[in-house]
C-alpha cells in the first residue's frame, strides 16, 4: 500500500468521492494500526450544495478545517454523539468534502470490536462483524476517531489513506442520506458505493 499524496486530493468532492473507493484508510491510534477499505463515500459541494456545512459560504469554528488545504480530515459530530470522518477535497477556499460512509474492515478487527460494542471479536456474530463499520458513526466508534482529530493531515503518519489493490468493482451513483433538510440538493446523485459489498450501509 501506498500513501496517497496531497496531489490527490486537488480534484472536487464528486471525483474524490469517487476515486476514495477502494482506498484503505489507516489510523496508526499509537498503539494499534487499524485498516478499513473505504466501500461508501457522500460528496459535498461546498458553496452551491445546501447539504454542505459551507453553503453559500457559511464559515463558522466547526467547517474552518473545510476553507482549508485539501488531504486534511475533518471530523465533527451530530446528534451530540457520533462521530463523522470527512477528507477535504479540491483546494483551499473551496470549501468541499467527502464524507465516508462505510469501510470494510481489514485489519484491528479485535480493536474495533472492542472499541464498538465493548466485546471481543469471537463473541460477536455474524451480523455484528459486518456491523462494525458500516455507517459513518460506526466506523468512527470502530477506528477511535474523535474530533481531536479534526485537521489531522492525511499525508503523515497517524491517520492517512492508501492505494488499494488492482480490483475492478462497479460503482452505484445514488442520493446522499439523511439530508432531507437541504430541498433539492437531497435528490443530487453524490452518494458512491462499491456495487455488492456487504459493508455498505445502506444499498440501493
Amino acid at each position: 500500500m501506498i500513501k496517497l499524496e496531497r496531489s490527490f486530493y486537488k480534484k472536487t468532492a464528486i471525483v474524490l468521492a469517487k476515486e476514495l473507493l477502494g482506498k484503505y484508510l489507516v489510523f496508526n491510534n499509537g498503539n494499534d494500526k487499524l485498516i478499513g477499505k473505504i466501500v461508501e463515500t457522500e460528496a459535498y459541494m461546498g458553496f452551491i450544495d445546501k447539504a454542505a456545512h459551507s453553503y453559500n459560504g457559511r464559515r463558522t469554528p466547526r467547517v474552518e478545517v473545510m476553507y482549508g488545504e485539501e488531504g486534511h480530515a475533518y471530523v465533527y459530530m451530530i446528534y451530540g454523539m457520533y462521530n463523522c470522518f470527512n477528507v477535504v477535497a479540491a483546494e483551499k477556499d473551496v470549501a468541499q468534502a467527502v464524507l465516508v460512509r462505510a469501510l470494510e474492515p481489514i485489519e484491528g478487527l479485535e480493536i474495533m470490536s472492542l472499541n464498538r460494542y465493548k466485546k471481543p471479536l469471537d463473541q460477536l456474530k455474524k451480523a455484528q462483524i459486518i456491523g462494525l463499520t458500516n455507517g459513518p458513526g460506526k466506523l468512527c466508534k470502530a477506528f477511535g476517531i474523535t474530533r481531536e482529530l479534526n485537521g489531522e493531515d492525511l499525508t503523515k503518519d497517524r491517520l492517512y489513506i492508501c492505494t488499494g489493490e488492482d480490483e475492478n468493482f462497479q460503482i452505484v451513483e445514488t442520493t446522499r442520506i439523511g439530508i432531507d433538510y437541504a430541498e433539492e440538493a437531497k435528490d443530487f446523485p453524490w452518494r458512491f458505493y462499491i456495487k455488492g459489498n456487504k459493508f455498505v450501509s445502506k444499498p440501493y
